[in-house]
């Protein structure tokens, strides 16, 4: 019986294939799951069939998730499993954002 305490983390990337851009990191106590999408559908694909799958517990989702999406990932996975967004203050989102930018996160051909 596996008693880690199992946890998702997903973050957005434009040109992100899940099935391939993924790690998953373990103690004896703790497991990271590590899922890059391209969009909030992926998103909520990823999330329900890792809750399903694996057992997750809790999903951290990166700065990008709107809050429609962090609700609509709630609903999808249920209250059993906890919904965090990791968020920075404003200089550090301020300087996150100009790289970005700079590598074409925002550009038309980024947007799904």
């Amino acid at each position: 019986m596996n008693l880690a305490f199992k946890v998702l983390f997903l973050a957005h990337a434009p040109d992100a294939e899940p099935g391939k851009h993924k790690c998953k990191v373990e103690t004896s106590m703790y497991s990271l799951h590590v899922r890059v999408v391209r969009n909030q559908a992926q998103a909520v694909e990823v999330s329900r069939n890792l809750v399903k799958e694996e057992g997750i517990h809790s999903i951290l989702l990166c700065p990008g998730f709107r809050h429609a999406d962090v609700a609509e990932i709630a609903k999808e996975v249920g209250k059993d499993v906890g919904v965090f967004v990791a968020r920075g203050d404003g200089p550090s989102s301020r300087a996150t954002k100009e790289i970005m930018t700079r590598e074409g996160y925002f550009s038309e051909k980024a947007k799904d």
